[in-house]
């Protein structure tokens, strides 16, 4: 058993307690190599925002779970070394069974969510207070879900978009205890969210209803990537094929931040501007193979986007 504090990690608590308070959210970033943990510190440290490095099962499997677990520490002490000890959430994303999130609270996790949002909502319950019960012996904090998100990313797939109920989510954490809420209002996982022409609305009169319902309890927002168009262009520009897609207004993910809404996942974004640094590097420079010379500016680009998602949507900066 690794303990998160032996890593220098913190849990989300009094992370979401103060964004509440101070009308922002924290980002939520998804990693799996060493240049996109560079790029979400370097961010954070530069724009002194606190953050919460997200693993999906499939980044763990990806990366391996003991390398996950030496990299977060290594995250912990590269903050240090860039000159700000920002606070660390190593939180995994997208669990989908009491045994993954015990595995992950055993390898050093600060932090699980367990999805059970596909399941029948006696059953989600019943496994979310499962997860519960067990990672609060060890001071682990956890996202449940309600509601379900169209759209796929990496193994989360769903066809079709199911708003939160606003009448089940008191019910909901008093009978778990979870300590955070993902809901759905109208965001969604993936690149290829909404076609030009649609108009993505997130459903803010129901996110007041909840609010209601569970007055300064931490909400969190899923599948909240914008699909830079410029970034896709570029993409495109250089021999990429990227349908057309358009994310989830940066406007609307403000106006959320402001709220209870003190966390927001954005993964799919950093995807696309790795992608497009990649491939301008492979067009430009044909005779190009040492891999820094192309993960390195991937990584710059990256680190560019997170600066302006924490700066311009999620309002974080100076509050490490």
């Amino acid at each position: 058993m690794i303990s998160y504090k032996n890593l220098g990690l913190v849990n989300s608590s009094a992370l979401f307690a103060k964004s509440i308070q101070g009308g922002y959210a924290i980002p939520a970033f998804n990693f799996n190599n060493m240049e996109q943990m560079q790029a979400i510190i370097g961010a954070c440290v530069e724009t002194k925002s606190p953050v919460i490095l997200q693993v999906s099962s499939g980044a763990r499997k990806y990366a391996n779970q003991t390398l996950l677990r030496y990299m977060a520490q290594g995250a912990v002490e590269y903050a240090k070394e860039l000159g700000c000890a920002i606070p660390i959430v190593l939180h995994l994303d997208h669990g989908d069974t009491f045994e993954l999130c015990k595995s992950c609270i055993e390898y050093g996790f600060s932090s699980v969510m367990i999805d059970g949002s596909h399941l029948p909502y006696d059953e989600n319950v019943a496994l979310t207070k499962k997860v519960v019960e067990y990672a609060h012996q060890f001071d682990v904090t956890v996202e449940g879900e309600l509601g379900v998100l169209a759209g796929v990313e990496d193994e989360v797939s769903a066809a079709h978009h199911t708003y939160t109920e606003p009448d089940q989510v008191e019910d909901f954490v008093k009978k778990t205890g979870v300590d955070s809420l993902a809901i759905s209002i109208g965001t969604s996982h993936g690149a290829f969210k909404f076609k030009p022409g649609q108009k993505p609305q997130i459903r803010l009169d129901i996110l007041a209803e909840i609010e209601r319902r569970i007055p300064g309890f931490p909400i969190v927002l899923h599948g909240s990537s914008s699909v830079p168009q410029d970034i896709v262009a570029e993409i495109n520009q250089y021999g990429g094929k990227l349908k057309d897609s358009i994310g989830i207004p940066e406007d609307q993910l403000r106006a959320a931040a402001k709220s209870a809404v003190c966390k927001i996942n954005i993964d799919s974004d950093g995807r696309l501007a790795m992608t497009a640094a990649i491939r301008k590097v492979f067009v430009e420079k044909p005779e190009e193979f040492d891999p820094r010379k192309y993960l390195g500016p991937a990584r710059d680009k990256l680190k560019e986007l997170y600066r302006h998602k924490i700066l311009h949507v999620l309002g974080s900066n100076d509050q490490a």
